[in-house]
């Protein structure tokens, strides 16, 4: 049967990656992780792959610190594609994506982002949404392009945003909703599955 073939993208502790791979292994997502990819040797992420036996390799980003060095992420497009890999998912990566994985990988690389974008793109957007008064925050599931956090938008998600909220709270609401929220859109870009009968 036909899955969706996936490379996962991430600089963190892999929460993100962790809700995708729960979905598959329960059956509520037809897809498959490839390869899992982090510009930050130690990262979280990595160690979820390897336990879940997944390929899991480190590619070192080079001396700009928001965007890999053009070869390196020549790395990350010929680790994805030696994996057969169809769509692209980021799941807390830190780095501006460039021409070699978009031209790639053209609207077949995802993006989760912690605001209902198009409000507040770029870092720590919770903090950005209780500097800014917000009543209502969330996250926004979205294509990537070269911009940051501008790329078309394919699902969002709200939580409330409580008067008494601490950073750390609203942050903990927003992670709540990306981890219902990312793999329910790729269980829609997934092929369908077969009636059961």
């Amino acid at each position: 049967m036909e899955k969706l073939k996936l490379g996962v993208l991430g600089s963190g502790k892999g929460s993100n990656f962790r809700a995708i791979a729960d979905a598959i292994q329960t059956g509520g997502l037809n897809a498959e992780a490839r390869i899992v990819i982090s510009d930050v040797e130690s990262a979280g992420i990595l160690a979820l792959a390897h336990e879940r036996k997944i390929r899991a390799e480190f590619v070192a980003p080079g001396r700009f610190k928001t965007k890999l060095e053009p070869e390196a992420e020549q790395r990350v497009v010929a680790l994805l594609q030696e994996a057969g890999v169809e769509f692209v998912v980021l799941a807390g990566w830190m780095r501006m994506i460039k021409a070699p994985l978009l031209e790639a990988f053209p609207r077949r690389i995802i993006n989760i982002h912690p605001s209902l974008l198009p409000a507040f793109p770029g870092l720590e957007a919770w903090k950005q949404a209780l500097a800014a008064g917000a009543t209502e925050a969330g996250c926004t599931v979205h294509y990537v392009d070269s911009g940051m956090d501008t790329g078309e938008i394919i699902a969002r998600s709200a939580v409330p945003v409580f008067p008494t909220d601490t950073a750390e709270e609203l942050h903990a609401r927003i992670q709540v909703a990306e981890h219902r929220l990312y793999p329910a859109v790729l269980a829609r870009l997934a092929p369908a599955q077969p009636e059961a009968r």
